[in-house]
């Protein structure tokens, strides 16, 4: 049945965005189906967006649908089969027609590197491969993490000793390897071999590195983390490419890998692994720092800008810090504070359900997506609600900040804690939190944390989220007015 209603989802979206000849590829990360189009204008943008399963839309280099966490891992390779189903049945074109349609794709490839080139730059371009690189690990963070909390739950608890050993073992296994996946899909993303990515940064992780003096120093394994794996990785790159370039094809399959592992890997042991290990130490020390001497200000800061860092595609450039320490103390302090922005959302959200009682359109839209915003899911909130009124966005960010206050004053008091994996958010972080004062301190302070933001968002958004005039423009239904009228008035309403 499940199975069911994905494929018809799909289904249903596919017509909605030009049918599979439209379609130049497709992916998935979280919460979005991202294709990219032959030709934007064959999109149907409020039809698709009326779609049950979808919570909205976000255009960026690709056309992005929001499904949320799940369901999008679900209907995605439903939509890729009926996207081939599609392309197969489609019969032939003739000779004459085949001009139109090779005119066609090059005018809406003209029109997508168009796009691409006004709303990227350089900067958000590699914060998006960033983001390739990482986001594919989440679910294995999740997983690796919601264990290691099980495992810490019942080692406290002290029921079943024989259990915890092997709960470990699952906790720990990913995190021990990260290093490795990192320079696999580094390599991958940055056009070399992804199995030399991986193979150039499993040194890192390699345990006989301790028995190598660098310049004086022991190395220790996994020294330098993903950052020293993800240099490692990036080098490989670079040193593939040149060897395909000036290698003799006869000697390639023997000395490019060679040459690349060679060279990568003694520069990552005699360099990049004392780097980075000194780059992701001081990450470490002063987000501690941080939060230990200015948590108050700092999650007011961190919480109230997190919503505009998201719009813009910012937020990618902490997937490595949030990784980093992972790594480093089994969770990261940032993640819960960075979470308040989705509860300052959500009462904004409830604000704007109140403020517009005559307007259905809005208040649907709320409806529906409020549960994924409890669950931590924003777009649908951001960009179907907030965003669009302008007023109540900022006033979102204030109960974000204001939320972020308050997680962050008590990491100043002392009690530190964090997430042991990156991707939820909202009440699906529960069962990630980790810290050194107790599970139900950590849990208390965290919901505390999301009340702060859903009260201060409310409060915020109800009294300073609307003008008259916009209370006037936005609270009323049009469609009502236009059944009963032959003619549209000239004027609204409310006036």
């Amino acid at each position: 049945m499940s199975t069911d209603k994905n494929r018809a989802t799909a289904a249903a979206i596919l017509p909605l965005v030009g049918g599979p000849d439209n379609i130049l590829s497709i992916a998935h990360c979280m919460t979005r189906l991202r294709i990219t189009l032959r030709d934007r204008s064959l999109v149907q943008d409020e039809a698709l967006k009326a779609v049950p399963a979808v919570m909205g839309v976000v255009e960026d280099d690709t056309y992005q649908i929001v499904l949320g966490p799940g369901t999008v891992a679900r209907v995605t390779p439903e939509f890729e089969a009926l996207v081939a189903e599609g392309r197969s049945a489609t019969p032939a074109a003739p000779a004459a027609h085949s001009v139109t349609a090779d005119e066609l794709a090059a005018q809406g490839a003209a029109i997508k590197d168009a796009r691409k080139a006004k709303n990227s730059t350089p900067f958000k371009l590699f914060l998006r491969r960033i983001a390739n690189i990482f986001v594919p690990l989440i679910p294995a963070l999740i997983g690796c993490g919601i264990i290691a909390g099980l495992n810490g739950f019942i080692t406290n608890m002290g029921w079943l000793p024989a259990v915890v050993p092997a709960l470990a073992a699952m906790a720990s296994g990913f995190m021990s390897l990260i290093a490795v996946f990192v320079g696999y899909n580094t390599a991958k993303e940055f056009g070399g071999t992804a199995i030399l990515g991986g193979a150039v940064a499993a040194i890192i992780v390699f345990p006989g590195v301790a028995k190598i003096d660098a310049f004086g120093q022991q190395l220790s394994p996994g020294q330098g983390g993903v950052l020293g794996a993800l240099a490692a990785a990036l080098l490989a790159v670079q040193v593939e490419k040149w060897c395909r370039k000036w290698v003799p094809e006869a000697l390639d399959v023997l000395v490019t890998p060679t040459l690349t592992v060679l060279v990568s890997g003694l520069v990552t042991l005699f360099g990049l692994m004392f780097i980075a290990g000194e780059v992701s130490t001081a990450i470490g020390t002063f987000a501690t720092w941080l939060l230990a001497t200015g948590g108050a200000f700092a999650g007011l800061v961190l919480g109230g800008l997190f919503l505009p860092l998201v719009m813009l595609g910012l937020h990618q450039a902490l997937i490595p810090i949030h990784t980093t320490l992972i790594e480093q103390t089994g969770y990261t302090v940032l993640l819960p504070i960075l979470a308040m922005a989705g509860a300052g959302q959500v009462g904004a959200a409830i604000a704007v359900y109140y403020k517009l009682p005559r307007n259905r359109s809005i208040r649907s839209t709320i409806k529906s997506a409020l549960p994924a915003g409890f669950l931590g899911v924003g777009e649908p909130l951001i960009y179907g609600v907030s965003l669009p009124l302008g007023r109540p966005f900022i006033t979102a960010c204030i109960g974000g900040a204001a939320g972020g206050a308050f997680v962050g004053l008590f990491n100043q008091l002392g009690t530190a804690f964090g997430s042991t994996a990156i991707g939820p958010s909202g009440w699906a972080l529960f069962p990630l939190l980790d810290g050194k004062s107790g599970m139900a301190m950590t849990i208390a302070i965290y919901a505390g944390g999301l009340a702060v933001g859903y009260l201060v968002g409310f409060t915020a958004t109800y009294f300073f989220g609307f003008t008259k005039q916009m209370l006037a423009d936005f609270n009323t239904d049009p469609e009502p007015a236009a059944a009963a009228q032959p003619e549209p008035a000239k004027e609204p309403a409310l006036a």
